[in-house]
């Protein structure tokens, strides 16, 4: 299903995006990688079994101009797109009282209008050739709301909307839309940074949240590919992806109580 198709990757430099970008090498696709951080993702491709198809691409997701660039390098190298993962993502943990307006806005920066950047600028392409999947990284938190992320809430849940509304819009297309809400997995973003203004309840949920990062990113990426391979518009990924998923659709107005508990606070 992967040979020799061409996979974007945003934030492949680390996580879940490096752990796919390796096993999709191992699944003979061709990748298109690319992160912030260059160096980050020369070292991945590095990494990669010595036939392996890759490049790298230096990609601040945040900046349109540079998301739309980068589909056209990918169209000029590979000659076409068959996969985009808009995977890249960050995050400050505050409370709304203490998180600032900076911090809510690079926050909703990189996680959604990243997203939309990427879907916008590979969507043409995958509609022309009628042949495609746009996979969106939502969150657990695309399902529940956390406290102390309101940013990242607010964008995981977005970037859910987003892409229920492409399975709508792309029946019949040939283009096919995949949200992946990954829960409790052990990449750098449990180091998120705490906002400049911060107090004793962001701390404890940041000890919380950190004890439930588990799930490996090799398995993650397992999980994700499984799921591609089944067709499967949504994805549950990971530590607690399941129950929270249940937990949101059976106490919608009450699950607050309980990830409180989890999480010690």
């Amino acid at each position: 299903m992967f040979k020799d198709k061409v996979i974007a990757i945003t934030g492949a430099g680390s996580g879940i995006g490096r752990a796919l970008a390796e096993e999709f090498a191992l699944l003979g696709a061709q990748l298109a990688l690319s992160d912030i951080d260059e160096a980050a993702v020369e070292a991945v491709i590095a990494s990669l079994p010595a036939n392996s198809r890759a490049r790298a691409y230096a990609l601040n997701v945040a900046n349109r101009a540079a998301v739309e660039k980068f589909a056209e390098d990918v169209v000029r190298d590979f000659g076409t797109a068959h996969y985009i993962i808009n995977n890249a993502g960050t995050s400050v943990f505050a409370t709304v009282e203490n998180q600032s307006i900076e911090e809510i806005e690079k926050v909703l920066a990189v996680n959604l209008w990243g997203v939309i950047y990427g879907t916008k600028a590979f969507l043409p392409i995958m509609l022309r050739q009628r042949e495609g999947c746009i996979v969106n990284m939502s969150s657990v938190f695309g399902l529940v709301a956390s406290p102390c992320s309101v940013s990242y809430n607010m964008s995981k849940f977005a970037v859910r909307e987003l892409t229920e509304t492409l399975w709508q819009e792309l029946m019949g297309t040939g283009v096919r839309a995949v949200v992946v809400h990954p829960g409790g997995i052990n990449t750098n973003i449990k180091y998120v940074p705490k906002a400049e203004k911060s107090g004793a309840l962001e701390l404890a949920v940041l000890e919380g949240n950190a004890r439930k990062m588990t799930t490996l990113p090799r398995d993650a990426a397992l999980a994700i590919i499984d799921g591609l391979r089944r067709g499967k518009p949504r994805l549950l990924v990971g530590k607690g992806s399941t129950a929270l998923f249940w937990l949101s659709r059976l106490m919608p107005d009450r699950y607050g109580a309980i990830l409180r508990r989890e999480l010690g606070v």
